[in-house]
């Protein structure tokens, strides 16, 4: 079975993407490029990282009104990717427009709240109670609306996976035993997360910061 790991490549520079890549291929189950790849290399810049045969998660977190979203999402057509994120704030006819605009072999899945995020963060904005509150209500948005999942914290995903059982849930900001938080306010680690309903671990740091890479994505693995 592939691993759910997809290492996270945030970089704007595609020859240090590409050697990433080839250094873990062997050991994760997909890529996952973000705005900072994405917004450097464009369709070229996937187009290459495809190369390595791996599943790509292109993580852009669309966010924007139902018909620009869906242009978007057409736009991305022939790259076919894996997986795809947009904004589950963006409402219940952007999610739907993202959707019906989305190739068939493409789960789209809705951000909910950042892991950067905590409760203090979330009053900020004007959004009361818990994080968890607000994942749960953005969960049941993005399943009405005929999503294919969400992204959340691993502090989250049992909530989100005991209302929507055959969900797909994305867990980023996920850190090993002992490994550094950085920007992450509601990380756990991989194993964690995988016991709380997890379909896919997205990690960045503990990887491509790593002295050897393919080494820590190996030991993570290990640990699933």
């Amino acid at each position: 079975m592939s691993s759910p790991i997809y290492v996270a490549i945030d970089t704007p520079d595609l020859s240090k993407a590409q050697m990433l890549a080839g250094q873990v291929k062997h050991h994760v189950g997909g890529l996952k490029l973000g705005l900072e790849f994405f917004c450097a290399n464009g369709h070229h810049g996937v187009h290459e990282m495809m190369k390595f045969g791996l599943p790509i998660f292109l993580d852009l977190k669309l966010h924007d009104i139902p018909n620009t979203v869906a242009k978007a999402v057409q736009a991305l057509h022939m790259l076919e990717p894996a997986v795809l994120t947009v904004h589950a704030a963006g409402g219940r006819a952007m999610l739907e427009d993202a959707k019906a605009a989305a190739g068939i072999n493409t789960k789209v899945v809705a951000v909910t709240v950042l892991t950067s995020l905590d409760d203090g963060d979330l009053l900020d904005i004007g959004v009361g109670g818990k994080a968890e509150d607000q994942v749960r209500r953005l969960a049941d948005l993005a399943q009405s609306a005929g999503l294919d999942g969400i992204v959340c914290s691993g502090a989250e995903v049992a909530i989100a996976k005991a209302a929507w059982h055959d969900g797909y849930f994305v867990v980023p900001g996920v850190r090993p035993t002992g490994g550094a938080m950085g920007d992450q306010k509601r990380a756990v680690t991989p194993r964690e997360a995988l016991d709380r309903g997890a379909s896919m671990l997205v990690i960045g740091r503990p990887i491509s910061q790593a002295d050897d890479p393919d080494m820590a994505a190996r030991e993570i693995e290990a640990t699933l």
